[in-house]
């Protein structure tokens, strides 16, 4: 699982540790992954807690072989690594932001992906966090909005690409979550009219259960206060 050391990550992280999965989570800073990673060992998970830069072909390759090297095999794969920008028109806004989030956003889920498909088998599960922000724009998120349609477009492909493997793909949409993403885009942001992470991870560890037969394809969940 990418981006698990906070937010949404850490959540899913979380759901799929009371399930008993074992589990792999990855991020930019160590003592966060490292702390998540002892209230993992608590629950009796076996996993592995590596950094990883998921914008780095190189990063990628060394987190595959060190999760083909411990388990072999991955059944689950959540690409929840993602970062916003701060509210600025396109005119405004700098080439190295546009270039970070959609490196992070876009490439990072591409090439994780393309190399964590190796180890995985029929009945694995891929899980794409997206935002509603894949289907709707939001002025002055160029970069963000961009990042999150390309997202859906990879992962629609990869739906269909992988039907006759028999794995399946889930596309996260969630509205406002109550996460640290907001402090660059929006610091002022009402969040007691967010959704928590915990209710996203619900969400998602609901449709990861369902068996191994059926699929949720998309999973959109808002708060109910609607778009903030």
């Amino acid at each position: 699982m990418t981006g698990a050391s906070r937010g949404i990550g850490l959540a899913i992280a979380r759901g799929l540790a009371e399930q008993g999965c074992h589990l792999v989570i990855t991020g930019r800073r160590l003592p966060s992954l490292e702390k998540a990673g002892r209230e993992f060992s608590r629950l009796g998970v076996r996993g592995m807690a590596k950094v990883c830069d998921v914008r780095s072909p190189e990063s990628v390759q060394e987190l595959a072989a060190a999760v083909k090297k411990q388990f072999g095999r991955v059944d689950v794969l959540v690409n929840n690594a993602g970062i916003a920008h701060a509210d600025r028109p396109v005119e405004k806004l700098a080439y190295e932001d546009w270039k970070d989030v959609i490196e992070t956003n876009l490439t990072g889920m591409f090439l994780v992906t393309r190399e964590i498909l190796p180890l995985m088998r029929r009945g694995g599960t891929i899980v794409n966090n997206l935002s509603i922000a894949a289907k709707q724009v939001f002025p002055g998120w160029s970069a963000y909005n961009a990042s999150k349609h390309g997202a859906l477009g990879l992962t629609d492909t990869l739906r269909e690409e992988l039907r006759p493997r028999g794995i399946r793909v889930i596309a996260l949409l969630p509205g406002a979550t109550d996460t640290e993403i907001w402090e660059s885009p929006w610091p002022d942001a009402p969040r007691k009219k967010m959704m928590s992470a915990e209710t996203v991870a619900r969400a998602v560890v609901n449709a990861v259960l369902l068996p191994a037969d059926s699929t949720v394809e998309e999973v959109t969940i808002r708060p109910t206060a609607g778009s903030l």
